[in-house]
């Protein structure tokens, strides 16, 4: 997806109050049958301004699931995780910006040349982070990749946000690093 349309996308909530897949939501109800009478409806019963109507009406009649359609589906029924998902994001896209984070069905892949960690909401209570970390021995929080098979060594569970210390940003750094 080229960078504007990503950028539009993501000031989509501050600028318009919602998000693009809620926008959706509310055109599907509405089923316009013109492009115009969308626009109309968006502009006048919602004050979006045309550039943010035009960019919702067209995803929602591509019917195309954008990263943010997915991410929001990952979290659905999931909602207590996000902060932990947000906070994740927040810490590895520091590392450097040179990182492409690409959302999938049920997941969030972080690559640089090569995926070094990888995102999962895997229960309801539970993140798991998968880390590419070659060499690394497993301890008690680094454990096996489990479910993440070869696309990661390791894997580490998270149920709260406050478990982001230190000793797991140097587990992404060392994988950050390593993805070359």
């Amino acid at each position: 997806m080229e960078q504007a349309l990503q950028t539009m996308i993501d000031n989509m909530p501050e600028k318009t109050g919602k998000l693009l897949a809620e926008w959706k939501t509310i055109l599907a109800a509405k089923n316009f049958a013109k492009h115009g009478e969308a626009m109309n409806f968006l502009k006048k019963e919602h004050g979006v301004k045309h550039g943010f109507a035009n960019t919702i009406i067209k995803l929602s009649k591509d019917n195309q699931e954008t990263p943010e359609d997915l991410i929001a589906k990952q979290y659905t029924g999931k909602e207590a995780l996000k902060p932990i998902y947000d906070k994740l994001l927040e810490v590895i896209l520091a590392l450097g910006d040179d990182i492409t984070k690409t959302p999938k069905k049920d997941s969030v892949s972080l690559i640089r040349k090569r995926q070094f960690a990888l995102i999962k909401p895997a229960t309801k209570t539970r993140i798991d982070l998968g880390l590419k970390l070659k060499g690394k021995s497993e301890t008690e929080r680094l454990g096996d990749s489990g479910p993440f098979g070869t696309m990661c060594t390791h894997r580490v569970k998270l149920t709260d946000a406050t478990e982001l210390d230190e000793e797991l940003v140097s587990w992404l750094r060392e994988a950050y690093e390593g993805s070359l």
